[in-house]
């Protein structure tokens, strides 16, 4: 008996469930359970033992045992009733303690905290935080979140992001929010919600932006054209150009609080704070071209060149970038400035006349360093750009001449059926020494071994090249290459012999043989060859022509090259000819640019012959034409006679080549929105 009350006293009580604050209505059904657990075997046991006792007619003790299973059944009614109401009680003071510990901590979130429904962004809830950071003097559960916040955005939720992209500024104070979707009961379609909450991190951010915006970007400054502004001239005036170039650079300096010291004759070192390199792109580096009004007694404009290292975690690591920006400024051709980040190169600037820098001591170094590598070689190749012109063919057989002068075998790597030199190269297979001497790509990388040099020629840019795969195999490479570095150039050479300067590649390559080989050693066709090379890249010696671009010319006059000879191989047939007037008439004048746009597929030579042709137009200062290649994609040829650099606007399309000369390769756009993308690069030169 004592052992059955304890069971009815001490029940065990199963866990309750809650969802949305209130109790499940399975829970009414389980009341009965948990206040009467296993009561009725009791009470039949007990009336087993009364029977029992009137079978063995003890009639007293049946009556007794009746009585007391009667007493015990309206005590365990009773206290089922008491329990039923204790347990509810229970349940009912659970729930309103859970409601209100979830509306208390919602209602005093030390955070601005909102919901809003994702289809429309309206606000469902917000606590008063939230709507007095938008400044809001009341809730307002009808706006929407685009209505307090206009930059928001709930793109970030659907895209499975807890944390907004960026801060948000409201009020001026910044906020990184944070949310996540939610769903409620409903089984609507538009049950999602979002809750986002809002961390006020304006003083974090704003030393942030502190540490960033003052953070060191040193910087050199080279005076490009130091010794022509010295020739001449006594000590005197010397010092008054020096000084008058400090001038300048020291005011341009305090303009933006740096530092500025002289380390070398003609070289400073600047220390600025990044917060204003932005100030000096949106200005373009202006000191470089008021760097001009300094001027000689003799007319020679002071030029400066600036290098500058951006994004450095070192100083140390800076002032690598800085040194290489200004290098890479100085191969360029001088008087504009190059800034090196950790991914890339930018350029301003560079609009006015290479500085020619190039001496006889510097051509006989590169000469010299050139002959030893021929020389410590098992074999050589020579590869030019890929549409090999008669500059690089000219040039590619200069090197086989030397290389037969070194007594080491050469072979100019080619793709004879893709090339714009097809006369020369007849011309150049026709001579004993160049039987076998074409290769093309594929045959160059099985016979190539370690101690193979790869001479690349006319170009500076591993995309151009005839075969990348061939640049990357070899581990000696030289360099010999006449035009602007630019965002992308071969590294890792053993040998770079790049004068933005110079005409021609031929040129550079005729310098190298006039300090290695003599006359006798450079076969007739191999003078021509070159020769011809010079007369293609400065439009028979109009364009880009020096003391020096003359003095190569004799040299292989003196050689054995025939000018009518040469002249032959710009010769064209009746078809080309035709085709080139057929471009021209389709050109139309762009800001003084005679652009010329044929829908129809056109040969290389042609459009860059048409090019040509355009700048004989009066008026006109460039050319640009732009045509399909048969292939699915478009080029475009540029010329310039002017002060126009059309390197630099290819350079904005991607493309690539030097102040007279350029041109770009576009893929998977028409010849329409080509056009339009020159008229932008043109606007954005301009100005």
């Amino acid at each position: 008996m004592f052992v059955f009350l304890k069971a009815v006293r001490y029940f065990p009580v199963a866990p309750v469930r809650f969802e949305g604050g209130v109790a499940l209505k399975s829970s009414k059904k389980s009341l009965k359970r948990l206040s009467e657990p296993g009561v009725g075997v009791y009470f039949l046991v007990l009336l087993v033992f009364a029977a029992a006792s009137l079978v063995f007619r003890m009639y007293t003790l049946a009556a007794a045992e009746a009585g007391i299973t009667v007493l015990l059944l309206i005590y365990a009614l009773i206290a089922r009733r008491v329990r039923e109401k204790q347990l509810a009680a229970y349940i009912e003071s659970v729930t309103y303690d859970t409601e209100s510990a979830k509306n208390n901590t919602l209602m005093n979130f030390p955070l601005p905290i909102a919901v809003f429904r994702l289809d429309d962004s309206r606000i469902i809830w917000g606590n008063e935080m939230f709507f007095a950071m938008c400044g809001s003097t009341g809730t307002r559960l009808d706006a929407s979140m685009v209505d307090l916040v206009p930059q928001f955005s709930g793109k970030w939720l659907f895209e499975g992001k807890t944390t907004y992209p960026s801060l948000l500024q409201i009020n001026g104070r910044k906020y990184r929010l944070h949310g996540n979707i939610i769903r409620s009961e409903a089984e609507e379609k538009r049950a999602f919600m979002g809750i986002t909450y809002w961390v006020d991190v304006t003083e974090y951010d704003d030393i942030r932006q502190e540490y960033v915006d003052s953070r060191p970007v040193p910087g050199i400054i080279i005076i490009d054209n130091l010794d022509e502004l010295f020739r001449g001239q006594p000590e005197r005036i010397r010092n008054d150009i020096r000084d008058a170039v400090e001038d300048r650079l020291s005011q341009w300096c305090d303009g933006y609080h740096a530092i500025l010291r002289r380390y070398d004759r003609d070289r400073y070192i600047a220390v600025f704070e990044a917060r204003d390199l932005e100030k000096m792109k949106q200005d373009k580096f202006r000191i470089v071209e008021e760097m001009h009004q300094v001027e000689s007694p003799s007319g020679v404009d002071a030029s400066i060149s600036i290098g500058l290292g951006e994004g450095a975690e070192t100083m140390g690591e800076g002032l690598q970038f800085a040194d290489m920006s200004a290098e890479l400024a100085l191969s360029r051709g001088g008087d504009q400035t190059v800034i090196k980040n950790r991914l890339n190169f930018e350029f301003y600037g560079g609009r006015g006349i290479e500085i020619e820098r190039r001496t006889k001591v510097r051509s006989r170094v590169m000469a010299n360093t050139l002959g030893e590598l021929v020389r410590d070689s098992s074999k050589v190749y020579v590869m030019g750009h890929r549409f090999a012109d008669l500059d690089s063919v000219g040039a590619a057989a200069g090197v086989c001449c030397l290389a037969r002068k070194c007594g080491v075998r050469a072979n100019i790597v080619i793709d004879l059926n893709n090339n714009a030199a097809k006369p020369l190269i007849d011309r150049l297979r026709r001579e004993p020494e160049y039987k076998d001497i074409f290769l093309n790509p594929q045959e160059a990388m099985v016979k190539a071994d370690g101690h193979t040099l790869l001479v690349v020629v006319d170009t500076n840019r591993p995309e151009q090249v005839e075969d990348s795969d061939l640049l990357a195999a070899c581990n000696r490479v030289a360099v010999v290459d006449h035009h602007r570095v630019g965002n992308t150039y071969i590294q890792n050479y053993a040998l770079s012999f790049i004068e933005p300067y110079a005409s021609s590649a031929s040129e550079l390559i005729t310098e190298v043989l006039q300090e290695l080989a003599d006359q006798t050693d450079i076969t007739r066709c191999e003078a021509e060859a070159l020769l011809a090379g010079i007369v293609l890249d400065t439009k028979n010696f109009s364009l880009r022509t020096g003391e020096r671009t003359f003095d190569a010319a004799a040299f292989l006059r003196r050689a054995g090259a025939d000018t009518v000879e040469v002249k032959k191989l710009f010769q064209n047939d009746m078809e080309a000819t035709v085709a080139r007037y057929r471009i021209m008439q389709s050109a139309q004048l762009y800001r003084n640019v005679a652009l010329a746009a044929p829908k129809e597929p056109q040969d290389r030579i042609t459009a860059a012959q048409a090019a040509d042709e355009l700048l004989n137009i009066s008026g006109v200062e460039a050319s640009i034409v732009v045509a399909p290649d048969g292939k699915g994609g478009v080029f475009a040829s540029a010329r310039s006679i002017g002060d126009l650099n059309v390197q630099i606007v290819m350079e904005k399309l991607g493309g690539g080549g030097n102040r007279s000369a350029a041109a770009v390769q576009f893929t998977g756009i028409s010849i329409s929105q080509a056009v339009e993308k020159i008229h932008a690069a043109l606007d954005d030169y301009l100005g």
